[in-house]
């Protein structure tokens, strides 16, 4: 199985920005349009994109869909979105509008039996997103850390039915300092779904390292924007 690579959007009052560590006061603006982003991703031959709402996640509701929705209907390109994901109304509002799997976080944590119910009725159009730190979930873009287990909470959703995770590991997340494999395979091991790894990736070395373990997915992101390889050459790396 091939690793399938995520390049990945975040997104902060209209521009593509990275945060360390999840930290709003350790911002990178690395462009001025998600679209304009968008597009040279779908160009280089992305199969998906990654959207995230950082302003979204940070505020409990829907902030930057506008540039989410124009990538998934102007683009052949696969979108999935997370971040300010409270309602099924916000899960609709992606998925009628073109947006091929819309990411719950937060709200897993808040209201796992609401996350069940969704997983349950719009199957594999739900992802569950489990952000760690030191192995217990974040939540609100990360400003909080639970009590709960990131390997607990995957289990209880893939025993709901929830077919895929991605998994953020914040102590790695835009550090470029490689990615946490040990827990990304824990994950998948303990659900047996696929599991994306978030957060690290830093060379053509770290996708093979991924691709080697068996790792099904990898967001890629602040190694793009500076330029330490191109997304023409990671997906020629992970195809080979």
């Amino acid at each position: 199985m091939t690793l399938t690579l995520y390049p990945a959007i975040d997104m902060r009052g209209g521009n593509c920005v990275r945060l360390l560590q999840g930290d709003y006061d350790k911002e990178t603006i690395y462009g001025d349009s998600p679209f304009d982003m968008a597009r040279a991703f779908a160009a280089d031959g992305a199969e998906w994109i990654h959207m995230v709402d950082l302003d979204g996640a940070k505020d409990g509701k829907r902030v930057n869909d506008r540039f989410v929705i124009e990538a998934a209907k102007e683009l052949n390109v696969n979108v999935q979105i997370g971040g300010g994901i409270r309602s099924e109304g916000d899960i609709l509002h992606y998925l009628e509008n073109g947006i091929t799997r819309v990411i719950i976080g937060s709200i897993a944590v808040s209201n796992p039996e609401f996350a069940i119910e969704m997983i349950q009725k719009y199957g594999k159009q739900i992802v569950v997103g489990i952000d760690a730190k030191n192995g217990y979930v974040a939540t609100h873009g990360w400003l909080n850390t639970s009590e709960v287990k990131a390997v607990e909470l995957s289990k209880r959703f893939a025993d709901a039915g929830a077919e895929t995770f991605i998994f953020t590991d914040i102590a790695t997340d835009g550090t470029l300092s490689g990615p946490n494999i040990a827990a990304v395979c824990e994950m998948a091991e303990v659900t047996g779904k696929t599991v994306i790894a978030s957060g690290g990736v830093s060379s053509l070395a770290d996708l093979r390292a991924l691709n080697a373990e068996g790792v099904r997915g990898a967001i890629v992101g602040k190694a793009l924007y500076e330029n330490r390889f191109t997304l023409k050459e990671a997906l020629d790396e992970v195809r080979k």
